[in-house]
């Protein structure tokens, strides 16, 4: 099987595994291991801020966040197919006691007008006041969409004449800075707190990082705990996030290469395909995944009418060719 369903699917790779088998641990709820600490720094010295935490999952990442940013009864403004307004199963409202106001984009991307038009400062008790801004790049249901470093520029002088934080939810931030040879440091110029994963683009088994001002970390670091994310010999893990930053950003250029294979195949402009994920309309999308799946392709629906593809380390060029294939076939019917 061919699996394009997402690219958290990769498995370790054989050097990696090595490098977890041989990882220098301790007990990280102590601070005590060297392999996560080494994570942590060099993650943060990549975005130019002072502190970073390792934690499981980029929704505890995005969680700790949020929280970081946002006082309980305040809000966070974000673009409506946002992960942290989608996908993190309310955990924000649930966990954080915050609320939501979203823009529109149909990419995802960053509209300072509609931004600037939600942004409801301190106006007494009876308006939830806007705390915090986020913007996710790449932008997941956007179809991998990079944000402009200038837009990133244009929000951080919005947010700041309103006294407004900014998250930047980068879990495939790596492959917005190989796509358009920004630096990790122009883009954690540009946040206050950042957040980035491994187990996607980059092929780690597990793990995200939170990455701000050392305050922000410390107090994210007994917030993690609280919520049970505390873990012990966690540089097992680590390592594979240490190889996988030596060794595995450069090659994101090909899950580009084979997204933009993929599109064309599927009658997308491939101009339109920023970075490893392909949106794809199609008459019927659940039917679409079925029969390709009989034809040994995973896809995922994330529409009644839309199937969404993504490239990774474990789909090489020859697997993006069968798949296109097949795909070609498969969605031949537009809407």
């Amino acid at each position: 099987m061919i699996d394009l369903r997402s690219d958290t699917v990769t498995k370790p790779t054989k050097k990696m595994r090595a490098a977890m088998a041989a990882a220098d641990v301790g007990d990280d709820v102590y601070g005590e291991d060297p392999t996560v600490r080494a994570l942590e720094d060099r993650v943060a010295e990549l975005f130019g801020h002072s502190a970073a935490l390792f934690t499981v999952t980029g929704s505890l990442a995005n969680l700790l966040a949020i929280r970081s940013l946002v006082p309980v009864g305040s809000e966070v403004l974000c673009e409506a197919q946002a992960h942290i307004a989608r996908a993190e199963l309310g955990a924000h409202a649930a966990v954080n006691g915050v609320t939501m106001r979203t823009w529109s984009d149909p990419h995802g991307r960053i509209d300072l007008g509609q931004i600037e038009t939600l942004v409801a400062p301190d106006l007494g008790p009876f308006l939830v006041r806007t705390a915090a801004v986020s913007v996710e790049n790449t932008h997941n249901f956007g179809g991998g969409t990079v944000q402009p470093i200038a837009a990133l520029r244009a929000l951080q002088e919005l947010a700041m004449s309103y006294h407004l934080g900014i998250h930047l939810d980068g879990a495939r931030l790596w492959n917005a800075a190989v796509a358009t040879g920004t630096s990790l440091r122009e883009y954690g110029d540009q946040a206050d707190v950042i957040t980035v994963a491994l187990s996607k683009g980059l092929g780690a088994p597990m793990g995200s990082l939170l990455i701000g001002p050392r305050e922000t970390i410390v107090a994210a670091r007994e917030w993690r705990k609280r919520l049970g994310g505390g873990w012990r010999q966690a540089g097992v893990v680590a390592a594979a996030g240490l190889y996988a930053l030596a060794h595995h950003i450069d090659r994101l250029v090909d899950d580009h290469a084979n997204a933009r294979l993929l599109a064309e195949a599927c009658g997308v402009d491939p101009a339109d395909v920023e970075t490893n994920i392909v949106v794809v309309p199609c008459t019927d999308a659940a039917a679409a995944v079925s029969v390709a799946c009989d034809e040994g392709v995973l896809c995922s629906a994330v529409g009644p009418r839309t199937l969404r593809l993504v490239t990774h380390l474990d789909v090489s060029a020859s697997d993006a060719r069968r798949a296109a294939e097949v795909l070609s076939r498969v969605v031949s019917e537009r809407p």
